[in-house]
């Protein structure tokens, strides 16, 4: 897309008709009448028979966008495939939160993946690893299978040995292969290279190739997400903004030292991003599986955000952007988020998928490091916003509002009505189904 965007700053958008937000979306992202028509009618039965096996039918899930996103001085509108109330809303928020510290700033390493190759009974694994790291330069010409990614500028890179001298059925060497996917997630490149040098593997190694398959623990091919706010911008009637953001700062340090809150504190990460990564037709599981796994490597399950308060400019290099955070006496709340984000934007469901080549439209990226580290300034947001609630008016209150929807459908209300009965529920302090079917005059 060409030229400057417009401001991702779209106030009431959610007070907007679904024909209000679709034609203000599609002048936006420059989408063609096919193109809108996709949001709504996207995924044929005939399409959906060629993506998997035994298909029976389309189970649809709400597409919404999140709303107020800067990330590196550019914006952006965030498609977001997701059932759950009040994640696009809590998103939307948060953005606009960043915004007053100048948005976020994001960064990105080489979009490296590693194909493990795993062999056994090596008499010798010290010589097998002197031979195998010798050889390495055959090894990559032919592991350079590819010719897509190689026109890219990609394909493999290095080779890595580890030695599992203990495992429950006796040592193990590890090859690692090191591969540059460039703008494909990678997975069916990745596993075709270590199969086709499995084989010289095991003559080198005088061992046995087992498996033979890409990590999704990809700490080679990473994204991360800064954002530094004032505390005027969290000042509530209740609490002032330093008391906020000193208590979001304490939230986050429990979930670093305990596993136990940090399974839930990472979930709310992905949140944001799984929305994201499945509106674009990315393997949201596998990106996940590397999250949970890299907030392990220490050792101890971890919070794989940091947040912290200070005073003074934390020297994001935001650029062009005015922030109001550089201040010396203004005090102000750092977060940061890094994990492993294995993404693509070519093949696989990204380019079968009608309505993920929309949203991928919509969001404007140029590459998939772009998309890492708009999916990392997405996580950092919903972690913010549940952090925040939680320290403040606490997580059900916001959440709980948008529940009432759900429950008034669950309970048979017309679309008409759902609002009302919405309302209703929460009035009453009751938001349940038997409510809502009493409301209506349902019968049990």
């Amino acid at each position: 897309m060409s030229g400057q965007r417009p401001t991702s700053r779209i106030s009431g958008f959610y007070q907007k008709s679904i024909a209000e937000r679709v034609a203000l979306l599609s002048a936006w992202a420059g989408l063609d009448r096919e193109e809108s028509a996709a949001l709504d009618q996207a995924l044929s039965l005939a399409q959906a028979d060629k993506l998997i096996e035994n298909v029976v039918g389309r189970y649809a899930l709400p597409l919404g966008i999140g709303t107020n996103f800067l990330v590196n001085g550019k914006d952006y509108l965030i498609p977001l495939v997701v059932e759950e109330p009040s994640i696009v809303a809590a998103l939307s928020y948060a953005a606009r939160l960043a915004r007053s510290g100048g948005g976020f700033v994001t960064g990105s390493t080489e979009p490296v993946m590693i194909g493990q190759v795993q062999l056994l009974d090596v008499a010798d694994p010290q010589q097998a690893e002197s031979a195998i790291l010798a050889a390495q330069d055959e090894l990559l010409a032919i592991a350079n299978t590819s010719p897509t990614i190689a026109r890219l500028g990609g394909g493999p890179r290095a080779i890595r040995v580890r030695h599992l001298p203990r495992t429950p059925t006796g040592p193990m060497l590890i090859v690692h292969l090191l591969f540059d996917c460039r703008d494909a997630m990678g997975a069916n490149a990745i596993n075709t290279a270590v199969e086709t040098i499995a084989p010289r593997l095991e003559a080198l190694s005088g061992g046995r190739a087992l498996l033979r398959i890409l990590s999704n623990l990809s700490d080679q091919r990473r994204a991360w997400a800064e954002v530094a706010i004032p505390a005027t911008a969290f000042s509530t009637p209740e609490s002032s903004g330093e008391e906020v953001i000193q208590a979001i700062a304490e939230a986050n340090a429990f979930a670093v030292a305990d596993p136990y809150r940090a399974a839930t504190h990472n979930k709310g990460i992905f949140n944001g991003i799984d929305p994201l990564l499945i509106a674009t037709g990315n393997d949201w599981r596998a990106v996940e599986a590397g999250g949970h796994a890299y907030a392990a490597r220490s050792g101890q399950y971890r919070a794989l955000t940091e947040w912290r308060v200070g005073t003074g400019d934390w020297g994001l290099g935001i650029g062009t952007v005015q922030s109001p955070v550089s201040s010396p006496q203004s005090p102000t709340l750092f977060g940061r988020l890094e994990l492993p984000l294995s993404v693509g934007v070519v093949g696989g469901a990204t380019r079968s998928h009608p309505t993920a080549q929309v949203a991928l439209k919509i969001l404007g990226v140029s590459g998939a490091r772009e998309l890492s580290e708009v999916a990392a300034a997405v996580g950092l947001a919903q972690n913010l916003a549940a952090l925040r609630a939680l320290v403040t008016d606490g997580i059900q209150r916001g959440h709980m509002r948008l529940h009432a929807r759900q429950v008034a459908v669950a309970a048979g209300a017309p679309p008409a009505r759902v609002d009302e009965i919405a309302q209703q529920l929460i009035e009453m302090g009751e938001i349940r189904v038997e409510r809502a079917r009493q409301i209506l005059g349902i019968g049990e």
